[in-house]
């Protein structure tokens, strides 16, 4: 949808640039969206890049990190309902005057905003997952709403596109943590679940070491397959959308598979060799996702 409200340029062009200044595997409103919805997905962008900084960066106590995410709520919920100031120097007031506007003109639900929010609190206190279920409930909360965001921002308003999508939108989380094993672990963080993790015998402490055990590469090779059937069950969503919009789906679903072939061929350690993605993967995946074809 269009930004047609000039009043609101200037909060944009600051999602715009917050979303422009972070690395990203998969990247945010790049050239491949359509640009009247650049604006948009860089306003939800913008509004969980400052939440995931109050939960993760820094060296704040937890009381301190929950007050933050409270008051970002809170001045969601003040924004929603008329309270922005497009016209401010604080970068975070601008923010929220995007993500208002966002909201309105492309009527998205805001207790998506709310999961999102859910997932970041989580994220102060749990480092560990003992369940598989577990770990998907917080996909389910961190990454799902960002997809169907950018769906309804896109126009896509259907029940089954927004299943593929939170299997597509699970299937990137999971990537990234695969992708992150060894930073998360030096951050003391670990999210391959315990009962993945115990039935190949792999213990914490075997992780002291420069490369990984046996059986830590063991359970992040049946963590590699779970994320690639997620990944098929999501590719629906690429099918069904065309468009510049579509392509950025097909890329985006090719770039998060590519990095799963990576770990695979780099003998599942990600601490040794994290799996990325650089020029050299950019024509290859391009001209498939523009040669893409259906499922049977």
């Amino acid at each position: 949808m269009l930004v047609q409200n000039s009043s609101f340029d200037r909060a944009y062009a600051v999602c715009l640039g917050i979303a422009r200044q972070h690395y990203e595997n998969f990247p945010v409103a790049s050239w491949l969206v359509p640009a009247p919805m650049r604006p948009h997905v860089a306003a939800v962008y913008a509004f969980a890049r400052y939440a995931d900084d109050f939960a993760d960066e820094g060296e704040r106590e937890p009381s301190e990190r929950f007050a933050l995410l409270d008051d970002w709520l809170a001045r969601l919920y003040a924004a929603v309902d008329g309270d922005v100031r497009a016209d401010s120097d604080d970068e975070r007031d601008l923010v929220f005057a995007a993500v208002a506007e966002t909201v309105r003109s492309c009527d998205l639900p805001v207790c998506l905003f709310e999961d999102l929010l859910s997932a970041f609190r989580q994220d102060v206190t749990v480092h560990r997952y003992e369940t598989w279920a577990a770990l998907l409930d917080y996909c389910r909360r961190s990454a799902n709403p960002v997809g169907r965001l950018v769906l309804r921002i896109g126009g896509q308003r259907r029940e089954d596109l927004d299943a593929a999508s939170d299997s597509f939108c699970s299937a990137l989380q999971l990537t990234n943590f695969l992708q992150d094993f060894g930073i998360d672990w030096r951050r003391g963080r670990l999210y391959v679940p315990g009962d993945m993790s115990h039935v190949y015998g792999a213990l914490e402490s075997d992780l002291s070491g420069t490369r990984l055990s046996g059986p830590w590469r063991a359970a992040i090779a049946e963590m590699v397959v779970r994320t690639r059937q997620m990944f098929d069950v999501g590719r629906s969503v690429c099918d069904s959308v065309g468009g510049r919009f579509g392509l950025e789906l097909r890329v985006t679903w090719l770039a998060g598979c590519r990095i799963l072939d990576r770990l695979e061929s780099n003998g599942y350690d990600p601490r040794m060799n994290r799996p990325t993605l650089g020029v050299v993967d950019s024509m290859p995946i391009v001209w498939k996702a523009a040669n893409w074809r259906r499922l049977p």
